[in-house]
């Protein structure tokens, strides 16, 4: 039996009560999924800025009355202190999941992202907090490595922030140690590696690359890679998100108060994932004849991106169950039956 397997059967047996902000956005509601498929109690907390209730209602398809009927949503900003105090109410875990994500948008807007990452963020920590919540995990990101040039990236080398985004997410890792020194409020950051899978969202300006080019092919558009194609990223299925999230709101105390790599451990060119998602495509029915356009690099990205997850495997007992091609096979046909005609 893995160490999820071993979670997954103790929660069965004693049901929590479980936070999970940004429930409507793509990794929220696939947390939102899992758990309520093993009977627990869920608060949800969204305001919808990149979240959507289309994702709710697949959730709701997806689980049993019962379960359902075990989810309470509150419709209400991080920004908002008395907002995250009523979320975090009677909970027992907190998986804070909702932010501004993209390096892109950040650039654009850095006054958004960091009300959202930043302010939000203490918000929610301050909130925790006061409410006693036994765990508190939270998404922190690749982004923080910056300019660190070493593969694999190891958590404790991190070079400058390239971004506003990189500067947000650095500055959570910052606040959670402090908490943890100052009200001994422990946590639990888990650094997000190019995370994929169903539910995510393929539409709008700050698209991630996976969803962004999988819509382009079924609709027979141009893909465009930025810049030659060798940028090559540790590209993580959502499933190995949500065993990372359970397992580190279950962890021991001497695994808290720091952040864990959530990868594979693999690293992808964007050229090869062109020509992998064009495979998956293939294989669910589905032609692209077209090559990719090339363009100028992206200001703010980082060139290379692999992961060691090694701690999260000594610590949290993770296990990465899906690789890119188990991943894109899983995802293709969510993709294809939502973006098909």
């Amino acid at each position: 039996m893995t160490a999820f397997d071993s979670a997954c059967a103790t929660l069965r047996d004693q049901p929590r009560t479980w936070l999970v902000t940004g429930c409507a956005g793509f990794i929220g509601s696939n947390l939102l999924e899992a758990l309520l498929r093993l009977d627990q109690r869920v608060v949800g907390l969204d305001n919808f800025s990149t979240g959507f209730q289309h994702n709710l209602d697949m959730v709701q398809g997806l689980v049993t009355a019962g379960q359902w009927a075990r989810f309470r949503f509150i419709e209400g900003d991080i920004t908002d202190l008395a907002t995250c105090r009523e979320a975090c109410s009677g909970v027992d875990h907190v998986l804070h999941q909702a932010a501004l994500g993209s390096v892109p948008r950040s650039i654009a807007d850095p006054i958004a992202t960091n009300r959202a990452n930043i302010d939000g963020m203490l918000n929610m920590l301050v909130a925790a907090r006061d409410a006693k919540a036994g765990s508190f995990t939270y998404a922190a990101s690749s982004s923080t490595y910056g300019d660190h040039p070493a593969l694999p990236k190891v958590e404790e080398n991190i070079g400058r922030p390239l971004s506003p985004y990189a500067v947000t997410k650095y500055v959570n890792e910052l606040y959670a140690d402090v908490f943890a020194r100052s009200y001994g409020f422990q946590s639990i950051g888990l650094r997000y590696f190019n995370v994929f899978g169903r539910r995510q969202d393929p539409e709008g300006a700050y698209a991630a690359v996976i969803p962004k080019w999988i819509a382009a092919m079924i609709r027979g558009e141009e893909v465009f890679i930025n810049g030659d194609g060798e940028t090559s990223r540790d590209f993580t299925h959502i499933d190995n998100a949500v065993q990372a999230n359970i397992l580190a709101a279950l962890a021991p105390d001497s695994a808290r108060t720091r952040v864990y790599n959530m990868a594979v451990g693999d690293r992808t060119t964007l050229k090869a994932l062109f020509a992998a998602i064009r495979s998956a495509l293939e294989a669910n029915g589905v032609s692209y004849a077209r090559e990719p356009e090339y363009r100028d690099f992206r200001p703010g990205d980082v060139r290379h991106s692999l992961a060691d997850v090694g701690a999260a495997r000594e610590h949290l007992g993770y296990e990465p169950t899906h690789d890119l091609a188990a991943g894109l096979a899983e995802a293709m046909p969510w993709y294809v039956r939502s973006l098909a005609g």
